[in-house]
């Protein structure tokens, strides 16, 4: 809203937890093997700029039996292995389910035809494997269930491949590279149903076996064998832009390496080298700062090993030696038990600093520019990969006018919006663009069921269900899983403080795990916790707050919430109304001008919009200085600027959201929230 604090961020925090995408390599002709590589992403990543150590051992437990060139996938705790070479170097088609905790296996069922060199994904609950082949390539998609043991060929590629990779960014599957039978390829294909594809970007030359991983919404390719044999060669690619930049060098040429991100780095690990041995070397790609880094050897030269995300890391499965291995290594930083740094206190602000932070987040900011009237999707190294409306993507129903917050939902494959001067609610599937859902008449208001009058945060309750903060109609509104009214908090056109009867002009309403809600009223400046019926569990007026605007609660379990004036102000304070810590400059780069939402973030920064000053940044507590901004400060449409930017939110790499409660299921259905 214009004067409202905008899009609140909820209170789920994570401390440090690894999500990985899986990634495949594959060759479906020489002994030799292409590894499955995998983008492991963690949900945190440092504060500023160390690089975090990395730590590959024997994860305690060994195969069965030796395996290389297989596809690993990760999905709800079990590590699936599909295909492969076995130790006699026959191509095979079983999948297996391994728990990563005790390496225990369990046979689920084969895949309709064995394979090696494929690539991997889960797509809607289904293993996908995607080319690969035995004595030759093919296109062939096949899709395994795990529910029922039950594998079909569900589609076939645009061309044969082997030998490429594969990984996953915000729900599409992206396969890179590949031999055709007779030379290495450059496409990049995009699926997000596992059986139809786009191409998305072209490399500079075709690779085999090139390792390949995601950060921040940026495809990673390091090394592949070119039509010569192996490179040395770094890309980056941006599938949305379909942009791709040769950003550094390996240390040394390699092929059939695997590779993972964890906390904002890409590793590359093992391979085979120009003389096709295998080998241990293990580099650190940091895409931020372009800069690759040697790090101490895996515990044996390995090479076409898959790899799949862990509980607390990242594991290579199997791989070639000399022989086929039955090894499983984990990986993960030795770190990785260290809580996520939280906001501290600190007595007073300072001026901002220009310097930046390297990884100022992990995975995708969903930003509500609400005087552009669009919503942006941008990677850490503020490239766009998505916006909406587009002329590429379906045209909403409505107009799409004042989007005032918004929320990534269903795992990152849709964004809950509310536009709030347009008295509407909209649910939209990312990244098709699709409108699956809305509530509301547009530029009409009213407080019948069915309508709204200026909606702000439009969050997921846990359970199901929808809450918004209905702001001129003073009420909290409970909306059903099937999208309908269910009840409210608060009598309409009531607008003073006084739950559950009334309530006083709400402009955040931040669901708890609970079910519990952090409302904020600009009638009165109060900041209340509250049940779902309204009964109040707690009620606090923060000091030198004016207007509040949408509270956060941090895992401590103390409390973030903006100064909606000029100059702003964040401040985070206890139940007890006790500030504990706050950001507050008066005048330069460093004020703030109304913002609307602090939201903190896993890596202990803060989260700002600053809508006046038409800009995002990140605050580090620790030193009360701006480490990162997106936007001029100067309100426009053109490249790096925003206008009135009300409402953020962050999607991890792994389709976490750690910043509010998300429905169940990740499943998007039309009709429905």
């Amino acid at each position: 809203m214009r004067e409202n604090a905008r899009q609140g961020r909820s209170t789920v925090r994570t401390s440090l937890l690894l999500l990985l995408c899986v990634l495949a390599a594959c060759s479906a002709t020489s002994p030799s093997a292409q590894t499955p590589s995998s983008s492991a992403t963690p949900t945190d990543q440092g504060v500023a700029g160390a690089l975090p150590t990395l730590v590959l051992r024997p994860a305690g437990y060994r195969l069965s039996a030796p395996i290389q060139r297989a596809v690993a996938v990760s999905s709800g705790g079990t590590v699936y292995i599909a295909g492969g070479l076995d130790a006699a170097g026959t191509t095979v088609g079983g999948v297996f389910a391994m728990n990563p905790a005790t390496g225990s296996l369990s046979y689920l069922g084969s895949l309709p035809r064995a394979a090696h060199d494929a690539a991997g994904s889960m797509i809607g609950g289904r293993l996908f494997v995607f080319g690969g082949g035995s004595s030759a390539g093919t296109d062939l998609v096949q899709a395994f269930d795990p529910a029922n043991g039950n594998g079909v060929v569900a589609g076939h590629l645009p061309r044969v491949l082997s030998d490429l990779s594969a990984a996953t960014i915000g729900g599409t599957t992206y396969l890179v590279g590949g031999y055709d039978g007779a030379r290495p390829r450059p496409e990049i294909y995009a699926t997000s149903d596992g059986t139809r594809f786009r191409l998305v970007a072209t490399l500079p030359v075709g690779l085999r076996y090139p390792a390949v991983a995601a950060v921040d919404g940026t495809l990673v390719v390091a090394g592949g064998n070119d039509a010569a044999g192996p490179t040395d060669g770094i890309y980056l690619v941006d599938p949305v832009a379909g942009t791709v930049e040769r950003a550094a060098r390996l240390p040394a040429p390699v092929a059939h390496a695997a590779a993972f991100t964890i906390a904002g780095i890409t590793y590359v690990a093992g391979g085979r080298n120009a003389s096709d041995a295998s080998v241990a070397r293990m580099s650190a790609v940091d895409t931020a700062s372009g800069s690759v880094s040697t790090l101490p050897p895996l515990p044996r030269p390995t090479a076409d090993a898959a790899v799949a995300p862990a509980s607390g890391g990242v594991l290579l499965i199997g791989g070639w030696g000399g022989h086929t291995l039955d090894q499983v290594l984990r990986g993960g930083p030795a770190s990785s038990g260290t809580p996520a740094a939280r906001p501290s206190p600190t007595p007073q602000a300072t001026a901002d600093s220009s310097a930046q932070t390297k990884r100022p987040f992990a995975g995708l900011l969903l930003i509500a520019d609400r005087g552009n009237n669009r919503l942006l999707v941008m990677n850490a190294h503020k490239h766009i990969v998505w916006r909406y409306p587009s002329p590429s993507l379906p045209p909403p129903p409505d107009r799409f006018y004042f989007p005032d917050d918004a929320f990534w939902v269903h795992g990152g494959h849709a964004i809950l919006v509310n536009e709030e001067e347009n008295n509407l609610i909209a649910e939209i599937a990312y990244p098709s663009g699709r409108t699956l859902w809305t509530y509301g008449h547009a530029g009409i208001a009213g407080s019948s069921p069915g309508y709204l009058h200026q909606p702000d945060d439009a969050y997921p309750m846990p359970g199901g269900g929808v809450v918004v903060a209905d702001a001129k109609n003073c009420r909290i509104l409970f909306l059903n899983a099937a999208g309908s009214f269910d009840h409210q908090i608060g009598t309409n056109g009531v607008c003073t403080h006084g739950f559950p009867a009334t309530v006083g002009y709400p402009n955040g309403d931040t669901p708890l795990p609970n079910g519990h809600l952090l409302i904020s009223e600009l009638n009165g400046a109060w900041v209340d916790e509250v049940a779902s019926d309204g009964r109040v569990i707690w009620a606090r007026r923060p000091p030198g707050v004016v207007e509040p605007s949408d509270p956060q609660r941090l895992a401590d379990g103390t409390y973030l919430v903006a100064n909606y004036a000029r100059p702003g102000a964040v401040i985070r304070f206890d139940r007890g109304g006790k500030v504990l810590w706050s950001y507050h400059v008066a005048a330069g780069h460093g004020m703030l001008d109304h913002p609307s939402l602090a939201a903190p973030l896993p890596n202990g920064l803060v989260a700002v919009n600053d809508d006046f000053r038409h800009r995002v940044v990140l605050i580090d507590p620790a030193t009360n200085r701006i480490v990162w901004q997106y936007g001029t400060g100067t309100s426009g449409s053109g490249a790096g600027q925003l206008s009135f930017p009300d409402g953020l939110d962050l999607l991890l790499p792994g389709n976490a959201i750690p910043l509010h409660v998300d429905f169940a299921s990740q499943v998007v259905k039309a009709g429905q929230p």
